[in-house]
């Protein structure tokens, strides 16, 4: 399944391991990247139109990037 997807790695999506991370420029755009994901991907397996979600140590919001609070926990404290 990886190899299908990191032929179109270059385009829209970010693979690490067994996160898949599809981005875009707006909800129109984003429909169509996900049409073409879906028909390699297993639905039940999947997560759709989050506004914020965590992927390698970040929160990836829609305005922006941040660190996940509880992966540095420990340093602030």
């Amino acid at each position: 399944m990886f190899s299908k997807i990191d032929l179109k790695s270059d385009r829209f999506v970010v693979v690490f391991i067994n996160d898949i991370l599809i981005y875009s420029l707006d909800e129109y755009e984003h429909a169509e990247h996900l049409r073409i994901m879906l028909q390699t991907l297993r639905d039940n397996k999947c997560e759709f139109w989050l506004r914020e979600v965590g992927f390698l140590g970040h929160i990836v919001l829609t305005n922006g990037i941040q660190v996940d609070p509880s992966k540095i926990f420990a340093v602030v404290n």
